[in-house]
């Protein structure tokens, strides 16, 4: 029997044992995890596991984790999934004595959403292994706790695990979420592989694990951006002239929702996306994601040619390995001006990447049987991968990692893909259009969510933002002014895009007073009752200050510091005091395990001078964090950037470098040998 939403859903743990759960074979599931614990530390998993319930219920509920671990290498408890729909309902259906609790509740129910998680009865939103929480019992809880709790409590979340509700104040956070903080020295992948095994830490992804996540849109916006800014650098095309003509191929229609092949279409390219799995690939086809799909590479490239002639704005998506596409494209002579890749190379050895020359479905069989020769496998994919890009690149082609570890991990795999001096030979996208386009200037990633669940209020806060972007993008400084056009572009046909999955919300790239002048102006318009309920603003962690990651995030910063993650920290403490209703920090996020730290938050605005005193307080310091950091290593836009901040708020003083002449360095090198 199917129990409605409200008589379930805030009960917590259930009083009586549900009845056993059959995998439900309508929805994807997350690849099986490798069998790594030893006996005693299998005993111990288990032990942990079974903290969450009642002793009675320990014989029955030992022996089925047991089988869920051996079978599928995590104890999800499975049985305890609510079997009420789950999507995220306007706010007024959620019990609670907050309104910012039940917008976090909303959120949480967004992240595992069948039609925005990737693999939702295993609570993994995106990415092969970006979890909301480890198992369902944390779910449960969790839901109990928020509806409970009032302002003056805050809720504490360490990797998927409530700890707890614990007194604070009104002005104090209602959540704080950690996921990952491992001690250093035990932050390598097989660490966490155990440790998630044990149930004792889990990767939060980036947004996933701090439910911000809002399905697609986002990485189609951010991929958007990155394609017309890709234009406007490597091909000298603005977008006002149109890219019509251009071609563009990437990988990867699954673990970040087929968001390129949308993104191509809005940006006006043609664009052709390999995808090994065929039922992402069916799906994203489905949905209207992509635009047509083939198994066979001469009847795609035929197609691709004559779109190009035509200067069609298409995705063609290839079933099948994106190193046997490369390989026919070098064969054909056909040579795309841009190229990328977007597999999850962040979890190389546990789905997120399928070599060449093997099935998917023996590719999985493979990983799970035999894991050292999967691995090395992957390597060897790599190795021919890179090869198959330094021809294109020979030939013209533009190639740039998307920030999800390709170029680490085919480094680590050993391929050409190194200059002398240990550097990549291709640029991340950070760091070479992102960083210096975006972020050093303050552009980053905001999104809001309407709690209502209305079209309506959508579509005023669509309208508020494009006025305010169009007004801003009048009296800006020159060098803004391309980066506030695209964003005006894209909000004004953002509904004709039909973007929306699951949530109401929207997002946009705006700087530091963009974002506030946008959050107080949807706070006016909820007291004026233009939007009828609360506002979720938040933004991806892949911004200006949230995240130190060297090879995405912080890719562009070249004073020695990318390694170091106070930023992230600085970002996260800061936004807690300032007003934010939630706050979250993760070991990881896009690039992968121990490759990053990155910070986020969610504010709960809801038509209140006490919102407008949160918005003034913590929305300019997000953002002027991270330009701090970017100035103080001196990049030439942070750096006139800080200083506007500085003339328009007496209050900020942020210390500025000295610019060194490098020639006097190295004549003094020179002078001591």
């Amino acid at each position: 029997m199917v129990m409605p939403f409200d008589e379930n859903a805030f009960l917590g743990i259930p009083e009586s044992l549900p009845s056993p759960a059959i995998l439900d074979s309508s929805v994807p599931h997350a690849p099986i995890r490798p069998q790594i614990l030893t006996e005693s530390e299998t005993i111990l998993s288990i032990e942990n596991a079974l903290r969450y319930f009642p002793v009675e219920w320990h014989p029955v509920l030992a022996a089925e984790f047991l089988d869920e671990l051996k079978r599928l290498g995590h104890i999800y408890m499975h049985r305890f999934r609510p079997n009420y729909t789950m999507f995220a309902r306007p706010i007024s259906e959620y019990r609670a004595n907050s309104s910012s609790a039940a917008a976090i509740m909303l959120m949480i129910q967004n992240n595992l959403d069948p039609d925005v998680a990737q693999f939702p009865h295993e609570l993994i939103t995106y990415g092969a292994n970006g979890a909301v929480f480890q198992n369902w019992a944390q779910y449960l809880l969790t839901m109990k706790y928020l509806s409970n709790m009032k302002e003056d409590q805050t809720l504490v979340m360490n990797s998927g695990h409530p700890l707890g509700i614990f007194p604070s104040s009104d002005d104090a956070p209602m959540v704080v979420v950690t996921n990952g903080m491992v001690v250093p020295n035990y932050s390598t992948q097989e660490d966490y592989e155990r440790m998630s095994a044990l149930g004792v830490t889990q990767y939060g992804q980036m947004t996933a694990g701090s439910y911000m996540y809002i399905g697609p849109q986002g990485i189609v916006h951010g991929t958007t951006i990155t394609i017309l800014n890709a234009a406007r650098k490597y091909l000298g095309i603005n977008s006002e002239d149109g890219l019509g003509g251009l071609l563009f191929v990437t990988s990867g229609l699954g673990g970040m929702s087929g968001a390129q092949a949308k993104a191509a279409v809005i940006a006006g390219v043609v664009c052709i996306i390999a995808e090994v799995n065929p039922n992402p690939a069916k799906k994203r086809l489905s949905q209207g994601w992509l635009s047509e799909l083939y198994d066979d590479l001469e009847r795609l490239c035929d197609r691709a040619e004559a779109a190009i002639a035509n200067r069609e704005a298409v995705s063609l998506g290839y079933m099948g390995n994106i190193v046997d596409l490369l390989e026919y494209l070098n064969e054909r002579e056909i040579y795309p001006d841009l190229a990328s890749d977007q597999t999850s190379l962040h979890n190389p050895w546990l789905g997120g990447y399928m070599p060449v020359d093997i099935s998917f479905e023996d590719g999985l069989t493979l990983m799970r049987d035999d894991p050292a020769s999967f691995k090395n496998s992957v390597k060897s994919s790599l190795r021919r991968h890179v090869i198959a890009i330094n021809s294109l690149c020979n030939n013209g082609t533009k190639f740039w990692d998307y920030g999800n570890a390709f170029l680490l991990e085919s480094s680590r795999a050993g391929a050409d893909v190194v200059n002398d001096d240990g550097s990549f030979q291709y640029p991340s996208y950070v760091e070479d259009i992102m960083g210096p386009m975006c972020f050093d200037y303050g552009f980053g990633p905001f999104r809001w969510v309407c709690t209502s669940g209305s079209e309506k209020d959508l579509l005023n806060t669509d309208r508020i933002a494009r006025e305010i972007l169009e007004e801003l993008s009048k009296s800006c400084p020159v060098e803004l002014r391309t980066q506030y056009n695209d964003n005006i572009r894209w909000i004004s046909e953002a509904e004709n895009h039909r973007l929306v999955v699951g949530s109401k919300a929207r997002i946009l790239y705006a700087d530091e007073i963009g974002r506030r002048r946008i959050a107080l102006a949807f706070n006016k318009a909820i007291s004026d009752g233009l939007i009828s309920s609360p506002i979720v603003l938040g933004r991806d962690h892949h911004d200006v200050g949230g995240t130190d990651s060297p090879y995405r995030e912080t890719a562009n910063i070249y004073d020695g510091s990318m390694f170091t993650a106070d930023m992230a920290v600085q970002n996260f403490v800061g936004d807690s005091f300032r007003g934010a209703t939630w706050i979250s920090l993760h070991n990881g996020g896009g690039v992968g395990w121990g490759e990053a730290i990155n910070g986020g938050f969610g504010l709960v605005i809801d038509g209140t001078e006490s919102s407008d005193r949160r918005i003034y307080s913590m929305i300019p310091w997000d953002v002027n964090n991270g330009l701090a950091r970017r100035s103080w290593a001196r990049n030439d836009a942070a750096i006139s950037t800080v200083k506007r901040a500085m003339q328009s708020d007496e209050r900020l003083q942020v210390t500025m470098p000295t610019l060194v002449d490098k020639e006097l360095l190295v004549n003094i090198i020179e002078t001591s040998r």
